[in-house]
C-alpha cells in the first residue's frame, strides 16, 4: 500500500489565478503608462512572475490586451449585481452609473492600445452592450420596482447617453462634468407614473 499522501491541484491552481491576477494589473498600469510598445518581458517582471508564466495565461500580446479590457468589463458587471443585492435602490445605481464613468476613463487610457488588435477594436467593442445590458437592466428595474418610477428610454440607452456626453467633453473636467450629467440624468428621468383616471361618464 502507497504512502504517498494524495495529489491535490488546489496549490496549483490557486496560484495560476494570482499570477493571473498580476499579470493583469501589471498589464493594465503598463499599458496606460507606456502603451502598446511595452515589452512583455517588463509586464511579466512587474508582476513578478516569468516569461514562460506570461505565456502560459495569454498566449499572444492580443490575448492580454483583450483581457485587461474584459476584466474591466466583468468587474462592472459583478459590481451591479453585488450593489443589486445590498444598495438602496436610486443610490445604487447612481454609484453604479459613476463606475461606469470611471470605466470610460480607462477605456480612454487605452483606446490605442486597442486600435493596436489584429482586426481592429471595433470585434472587441461591439460586444460590450451585450456585456453591460445585464447590468444596467438589473439596477433600473430595481428602482422602477422600488419606487413606482418608469423610464421612458431603454435602460442601455441611459449608458449611450454618458457616453456621448463623455466623448463631447474633452477638456480636463469631464469627468466631473459627466458625473454632474448622471445626477442631472437621474433625477429627470425616474418619474412617477400618474394614476390612471376613471373614464368620465357621458354629460
Amino acid at each position: 500500500m502507497s504512502s504517498d499522501p494524495p495529489r491535490t491541484t488546489r496549490r496549483p491552481r490557486i496560484d495560476g489565478e494570482r499570477n493571473r491576477a498580476a499579470l493583469l494589473a501589471a498589464a493594465h498600469q503598463a499599458l496606460v503608462g507606456e502603451g502598446a510598445d511595452v515589452s512583455l518581458e517588463r509586464i511579466a517582471r512587474a508582476a513578478k512572475v516569468g516569461i514562460g508564466t506570461l505565456y502560459r495565461h495569454f498566449p499572444t500580446r492580443n490575448a492580454l490586451i483583450e483581457a485587461v479590457y474584459r476584466q474591466e468589463i466583468d468587474t462592472l458587471v459583478a459590481a451591479a449585481f453585488e450593489i443589486a443585492k445590498t444598495g438602496a435602490p436610486r443610490e445604487g445605481l447612481r454609484a453604479w452609473l459613476r463606475m461606469f464613468v470611471d470605466f470610460l476613463e480607462t477605456k480612454r487610457e487605452i483606446a490605442g492600445v486597442l486600435d493596436t488588435l489584429i482586426g481592429g477594436s471595433e470585434p472587441l467593442y461591439s460586444k460590450t452592450p451585450t456585456l453591460l445590458s445585464p447590468a444596467i437592466d438589473i439596477l433600473v428595474r430595481r428602482l422602477e420596482v422600488a419606487e413606482g418610477t418608469s423610464v421612458p428610454i431603454s435602460p442601455l440607452d441611459l449608458l449611450r447617453g454618458i457616453v456621448g456626453v463623455a466623448t463631447v467633453r474633452q477638456g480636463q473636467n469631464w469627468k466631473e462634468q459627466t458625473y454632474a450629467f448622471v445626477d442631472v440624468m437621474l433625477s429627470g428621468l425616474f418619474v412617477h407614473q400618474p394614476a390612471e383616471r376613471e373614464p368620465r361618464g357621458e354629460v
